[in-house]
């Protein structure tokens, strides 16, 4: 049982918090990822997510029930991380409530359903915002009191990753484990960026088949920022950041054989449900070895990718694509290192690394199957 007084909550054994007591909220200042600066009463009960793969970071700071404040999301975790999301539900069966409305990453929040479920706050993507702007809902909610937060672990994840999980930690009154969160993230990046620097060391030549499967045409790719950062700082040379002006963008079949790659990194997951049976190939959780080679064989009969040295070096790979969108990308940037570097990282263990994160600060097992090499047949 849960009943408003002012700004507090009388908070009953079982229900909403664990332990009886009242939770009090109190007005905190914050500036958000779009530099907007807002006072919101903390700690939020109430959250509805714009993209339901924040998820990432709520678990890590609601633990013991991720699912007790969110009251409205989009479904892309759902449908775009259909396993990551079996493993919450069977835990937490309250996921399976949760009113859910569809769209893609730059889409509007059906805002009907925001105002129905009378959130605290709303946690919006940064690449939503012009859209938003132009929808005027920022306005329109906060004519009924509930404040727009944009957060960013896409759009310069390098730069905004560590605000992003301050703000939840701040809005969630869960400061200590979003700081515990963060400190293992660096030490974690340290292991790569500090060796790197440590000595000269030849980069190979990258290409990054983005969302692969996901689309139909080649190439798309990142260009300096997101993957394509990950890239550079685990020792390679992205070759998209040489001709993609921004983040994300394309290239030509052509454009990529002249680049001759030395590796391919495929980012892809299980996108049944957005183009059943195609080329994307299954990494995440529990992915099992045949069935992601077999469709990561196909990458190499593309047009684009035959006959360069990634071809002739067996430098085919598969990687998680939702790495790109959580504070998770360092377990990335470990794997792309031992790629690129498998000497000097031979001691490095991502699937161990991503193992321990779950250990300590999520309420799910591990289960590995995020990354792949194509195997040579003998």
């Amino acid at each position: 049982m849960i009943v408003k007084l002012t700004k507090c909550l009388i908070v009953t054994a079982g229900f909403m918090l664990t332990g009886a007591g009242m939770v009090c909220a109190r007005p905190i200042t914050i500036t958000d990822i779009a530099g907007r600066t807002m006072t919101v009463d903390a700690p939020v009960q109430r959250v509805v997510l714009g993209e339901g793969r924040q998820l990432y970071i709520i678990a890590a700071l609601d633990r013991e029930n991720p699912a007790k404040r969110i009251v409205g999301w989009r479904n892309d975790m759902i449908e775009a991380d259909p396993a990551t999301y079996r493993q919450y539900r069977e835990k937490f069966p309250a996921f399976d409530k949760i009113p859910t409305f569809s769209g893609l990453e730059q889409s509007l929040i059906d805002i009907e359903t925001t105002i129905a479920q009378k959130p605290d706050v709303v946690f919006l993507n940064l690449e939503t915002q012009k859209a938003v702007e132009e929808a005027r809902y920022v306005e329109k909610l906060g004519a009924l009191g509930i404040p727009v937060v944009y957060v960013d672990f896409r759009h310069d994840p390098e730069k905004n990753t560590n605000t992003s999980i301050r703000l939840f930690g701040e809005l969630f009154g869960q400061q200590k484990r979003a700081e515990a969160f963060i400190a293992f993230r660096t030490a974690q990046i340290r292991r790569v960026t500090d060796r790197l620097a440590s000595g000269a060391v030849t980069r190979p030549k990258v290409f990054i088949d983005r969302a692969g499967g996901f689309y139909d045409d080649c190439c798309h790719s990142f260009g300096n920022g997101n993957f394509g950062a990950l890239v550079d700082m685990a020792g390679g040379h992205n070759i998209g950041g040489d001709i993609i002006p921004g983040t994300f963008g394309q290239l030509n079949a052509e454009q990529v054989l002249v680049s001759n790659p030395d590796h391919v990194i495929v980012t892809s997951a299980n996108w049944e449900a957005y183009v059943p049976g195609g080329h994307w190939v299954p990494v995440g959780p529990g992915a099992t070895g045949d069935d992601v080679q077999k469709k990561l064989a196909f990458y190499p009969t593309r047009a684009a990718y035959r006959g360069i040295n990634a071809q002739k070096q067996h430098g085919f790979h598969a990687i998680w694509h939702q790495f790109y969108n959580s504070p998770y990308q360092f377990v990335a940037l470990q794997q792309l290192a031992k790629w690129f570097h498998p000497d000097l990282f031979a001691d490095i263990d991502a699937d161990e690394t991503f193992r321990v994160l779950h250990e300590r600060f999520l309420p799910i097992e591990y289960q590995p199957g995020y990354f792949a090499t194509l195997q040579v047949s003998p």
